[in-house]
């Protein structure tokens, strides 16, 4: 088999949680994982995870906050392997801070370079391929894309607009042979919020939601999988998060209250 006739699938923020838990799922003869993270370190472990199972891996250390960056990792993947057939866009920090607590709210624009343009870029410079191929954009989005929570209003702002882009480019790619899947985990049990950002922007160290009963991070991957096995246009991956997205349309002060019972109490 040759790297061209490989099943290529780029996975951004490859390097843990639900892009690594994805990328050990993906693995398996006939598939190139291509991983792009910041930490090339934890990249190459991950990689080492996917071989023994018979997939081929490329490791790209990636900071998609920098277009450059970006576009590096398209270009590296196309070069390796000559196609994309799916393209993850799962990097992403999170951030838990009320408004007034922000002084410099510089910090909006700063977050919407990873969670927006970090999904938007790789995605642009992939469009020819992903064409060719008829192949799948999947963006890993957030319940926080679809209802406002508070102490969020960063992160939701992102989110919003990453739902947004990729719903109006399902629109325009459909006909074309490319599916646009967008996924909204809940609550998982990873590091992203533990390492998302406090009102300064820096790494908080805890989580401003409730973990209790957080999806497991296997159990998440493992429906991002089914829905690229199945080219599925969306996933909302919880239940509350299915019923919190109708009950929205008709009684939305519900929804914002069961949204201020989501913050975690305890300091």
């Amino acid at each position: 088999m040759t790297t061209q006739s490989l099943h290529t699938i780029i996975i951004t923020g490859a390097s843990d949680g639900i892009g690594a838990e994805l990328a050990r799922q993906l693995a398996k003869p006939g598939v190139a994982l291509v991983l792009a993270a910041r930490r090339q370190d934890a990249l190459a472990a991950v990689a080492a995870g996917c071989e023994p199972k018979g997939a081929k891996t490329l490791v790209v250390p990636t900071d998609v906050s920098i277009e450059s960056d970006c576009r590096d990792l398209i270009a590296k993947t196309v070069e390796a392997f000559g196609r994309i057939d799916v393209l993850v866009n799962n990097a992403g920090v999170s951030m838990h801070a009320n408004l007034e607590d922000i002084t410099d709210t510089s910090v909006y624009e700063k977050l919407m370079r990873i969670n927006l343009m970090g999904s938007i870029w790789p995605t642009h410079a992939a469009l020819a391929y992903l064409k060719q191929s008829s192949g799948q954009v999947v963006a890993i989005s957030s319940l926080a894309g679809l209802v406002g929570v508070p102490g969020r209003t960063t992160y939701c702002a992102t989110k919003f607009a990453q739902t947004g882009f990729f719903e109006a480019l399902r629109v325009e790619i459909e006909p074309e042979g490319v599916n646009v899947c967008v996924i909204y985990p809940g609550v998982v049990n990873t590091e992203i919020r533990r390492n998302g950002w406090n009102a300064r922007g820096e790494t908080a160290g805890s989580s401003g939601l409730s973990e209790k009963g957080a999806m497991s991070v296997e159990t998440c991957a493992a429906l991002i999988v089914g829905a690229i096995n199945g080219r599925k246009r969306e996933v909302v991956m919880s239940a509350k998060g299915k019923l919190g997205r109708w009950i929205k349309l008709i009684a939305p002060s519900v929804v914002d209250n069961l949204a201020r019972k989501a913050l975690n109490k305890t300091p």
